[in-house]
């Protein structure tokens, strides 16, 4: 994440923090976690932040973002909730960011609590994108903010998918494009 974005991020939780909970979706090791805490405790909110800990598609073994610090050779698999829990401890977030250990999909069917601002940046294949926005952008308050990471309209830039969630978002009707800091988007709903 770019610290402009990251900055950005800061500024919209602090504007989001004290009419709800914030929520990010996709935390790996925990950097946007830190923007995103940060703000809430200074305005004494709390962010949820969900992630299975096993990383996304491009961050397994042969892909070009693994990280192989990140391997967990007990389970086979990656498992990047030590990182994060480092990451916050490091920050002094431990009592403001909360972290959820679990499938995004899963989490959001059975989430019950309003968000004032929600942050997207899990999986970027299609199917991990529209099921996060599907799964999360309903729990966003009437006038809440949905951030979404890694939105290039230039195909050669970047992924589509989180380019086609912000479409999506767009022509929903349901929110309507606030602000663009690179390539992160502010959604406001409307």
């Amino acid at each position: 994440m770019d610290a402009n974005e990251g900055a950005a991020l800061y500024e919209a939780a602090l504007a989001a923090a004290p009419r709800g909970p914030v929520l990010e979706v996709g935390t790996y090791c925990g950097k946007s976690a830190v923007y995103l805490g940060t703000a809430c405790r200074e305005k004494g909110g709390v962010l949820f932040a969900v992630d299975h800990h096993r990383g996304s598609e491009e961050n397994q073994p042969g892909w070009e973002h693994h990280d192989p610090e990140t391997w967990d050779a007990a389970v086979g698999a990656m498992d990047t909730l030590p990182f994060l829990r480092r990451t916050l401890h490091g920050a002094g977030l431990e009592e403001t960011v909360i972290p959820i250990v679990g499938q995004s999909a899963t989490v959001a069917a059975n989430w019950k609590t309003p968000l004032a601002m929600l942050f997207i940046d899990g999986g970027h294949s299609r199917e991990m994108a529209f099921t996060d926005f599907n799964g999360w952008s309903p729990h966003v308050m009437k006038g809440g903010l949905m951030a979404i990471h890694d939105v290039f309209p230039n195909p050669e830039d970047g992924g589509r998918p989180p380019y086609e969630i912000y479409r999506a978002a767009l022509e929903s009707g349901n929110f309507k494009e606030e602000r663009a800091v690179k390539s992160l988007r502010f959604l406001r709903r409307l």
